[in-house]
């Protein structure tokens, strides 16, 4: 090993620890106190007292025994963010089941092999278009015995069988799950292969919700604190975190539609917001928008550069300069608080992970007063690192959470260890032996460095290392982040290995060009191949380009791109259901463009 780095918080599991107990625990304490916020049809907010819900979740559960469902059988759940999914995922453990996420984008043919893979007994999906789906391979899974609408009463429905059901044969089912049970299969994304299983068991989540609310107990003993959860429960990263919520004393508001986000900021005016770094990629490139249509740019790019320079003296923890300060209070007045307001105005940190982050992103929000704590943490290890609230480092993953330890070993694979890594991938023991070594370390398949402090920083992932033809080592992971701060940009690709030199593909943004070029009292593009082909589109997106490779040697440059004609998306294959570019599969399909328009000679 290079160097190690371990949390001196640990928090011990008992044998008879289990997911379930966590809302009973929280309930117990506070059974009148908000645990979960929704919205109803009218676009209100409603909400479930701690006890309400845990009454609401145990019916359900009598309901799934009524239909003779028991420990080991796998439920699968195929729905958006919804407080449904929620009540199905907590019923379901109570009695040991196995709950199987599935994201709502998921196409039939991945369905089916997560049910078929799971053996699936029963199935609650969101509405008719997901029931759609299933109906297309239903007879092709052999296990499937039934499928329940979440829009169509199944809440209802399994609420009425459960009156049937006495409380002593729950509770006999309830007190037979144990902490080394298996919990959940959860599916990997498929970034980098077809995806895999991850078996997690009881004691696995219980740890890492409990290590969550340990590591950062400013954010999650907060008076009246809420989270808005938007991001798809079927990912580990919102998932672990509705666990760690319902250990602390948080309000967990549950709602993902995208469209409304801004709208349910305002309504719900969360304490903690948690996000993928594309969600305050576009909040940034909205703002940039709007100056732009204001006739505001030169004030919106002196703000950021005020905001950036607050956050490097902060951060280098140097005495600061009174003009520096000065400047900070200056904008906050005339740009800060407007996009804070956009957020809800009462939060005071947000967590971001699920993928690299552009740094100087980063240092911008925490100059206006948001710190981005990024965390870091895979399928098979939940959120395993995360920033503290005090101390924290700007473009740092961040330091292990409680109970946890990180390596780099020799070759710079960041490797994790602790109760919340994973037992192995399902029905694949072989695969489990190459991640799995003899001393209990995960090997993740990223690269990073442990500084002097302990924290981790993330410096690309092994299969995704671009060498080039003169044999330059190529990390896309930092160039990708800061290109998608362009405001055009959608989703950028960097390709260039056995290549002469790095390119890189983009997709745009049809709105933010359309707002871009009625600022220039240019008619509108109609289609994104109009887009593509706009020379002032080509030039401004050429600019973000120059600015980008001051990052990096000019032999890691973009040295040629593209802009696509097309969008990368979950439904044509070159994104993951957590918003993840397919870079192979983006290089298969337009192999014909790039050898071409970029290395033909």
């Amino acid at each position: 090993m290079k160097k190690e780095s371990a949390s001196p918080l640990v928090y011990e599991t008992s044998p008879g620890d289990n997911l379930f107990s966590i809302l009973q625990k929280r309930a117990e304490g506070s059974p009148e106190g908000e645990l979960i916020k929704y919205k109803d049809k009218t676009g209100g907010w409603q909400s479930f007292s701690a006890g309400e819900f845990l009454d609401l979740v145990k019916l359900i559960a009598k309901g799934l025994i009524s239909k003779g469902f028991k420990k080991g059988d796998a439920i699968a759940i195929l729905s958006s963010t919804r407080w449904e999914w929620t009540a199905f995922d907590f019923a379901a453990l109570s009695i040991g089941m196995v709950v199987v996420p599935i994201y709502q984008t998921d196409s039939p043919i991945q369905i089916k092999s997560i049910l078929n893979d799971t053996g699936t007994k029963i199935l609650v999906a969101e509405d008719e278009i997901q029931r759609e789906k299933i109906v297309e391979v239903e007879g092709e899974v052999e296990s499937l015995e039934s499928v329940w609408l979440i829009d169509k009463g199944a809440v209802v429905t399994f609420c009425e069988l459960g009156k049937g059901v006495g409380e002593e044969e729950w509770e006999k089912m309830s007190r037979n799950v144990k902490a080394a049970d298996l919990a959940t299969i959860v599916y990997t994304s498929g970034s980098t292969g077809e995806p895999k299983g991850a078996e997690l068991t009881h004691a696995m989540l219980c740890c890492n919700a409990y290590s969550i609310c340990m590591s950062v107990p400013q954010i999650c003993y907060q008076d009246k604190g809420c989270y808005l959860c938007f991001l798809p429960l079927a990912h580990i990263f919102a998932r672990a975190m509705q666990f760690a919520v319902t250990a602390c004393s948080l309000s967990l508001a549950l709602e993902g539609g995208a469209k409304t986000l801004l709208e349910d900021f305002r309504k719900v005016n969360p304490t903690l917001i948690l996000g993928v770094p594309r969600v305050f990629e576009k909040i940034y490139n909205a703002s940039t928008q709007r100056a732009e249509k204001a006739g505001k740019t030169p004030i919106f790019k002196k703000a950021v550069k005020a905001a950036k320079n607050w956050s490097k003296y902060q951060q280098k923890k140097s005495p600061m300069p009174s003009l520096v300060e000065y400047r900070k209070r200056f904008y906050s007045k005339l740009v800060y608080k407007k996009i804070l307001r956009a957020l809800g105005n009462r939060a005071s940190f947000a967590v971001t992970g699920g993928a690299p982050i552009d740094r100087g992103l980063s240092s911008f929000f925490n100059g206006i007063g948001l710190p981005l704590l990024e965390g870091y943490g895979l399928t098979e290890t939940c959120p395993c690192v995360l920033n503290p609230v005090e101390g924290y480092k700007v473009g740092s993953a961040g330091k292990p959470i409680a109970s946890c330890k990180i390596a780099v070993s020799d070759e710079g694979e960041v490797l994790v260890k602790g109760p919340m890594v994973f037992r192995g991938y399902h029905n694949d023991p072989g695969l489990t032996k190459e991640v799995l070594d003899q001393d209990g370390w995960f090997h993740t398949g990223d690269l990073g460095q442990i500084d002097e402090d302990g924290f981790l920083f993330i410096t690309g992932r092994k299969k995704e290392l671009i060498i080039t033809a003169g044999g330059k080592n190529v990390y896309p992971a930092l160039l990708e982040t800061a290109m998608k701060t362009c405001p055009l940009v959608e989703e950028c690709a960097l390709i260039g290995d056995k290549k002469p030199f790095v390119s890189a593909l983009f997709t745009l943004n049809l709105e933010a060009v359309n707002k871009f070029l009625s600022s220039k009292n240019l008619p509108a593009s109609q289609t994104l191949e109009e887009a593509s082909q706009n020379p002032l589109v080509y030039n401004f997106i050429l600019r973000a380009v120059d600015k980008a490779n001051e990052k990096v040697s000019r032999a890691e440059s973009i040295r040629k791109f593209l802009i696509l004609p097309s969008e990368f998306s979950v439904e044509n294959g070159l994104l993951t259901p957590s918003m993840k570019i397919c870079r192979e599969k983006i290089a298969k399909k337009f192999k014909k463009e790039i050898e071409e328009q970029i290395y033909s000679r």
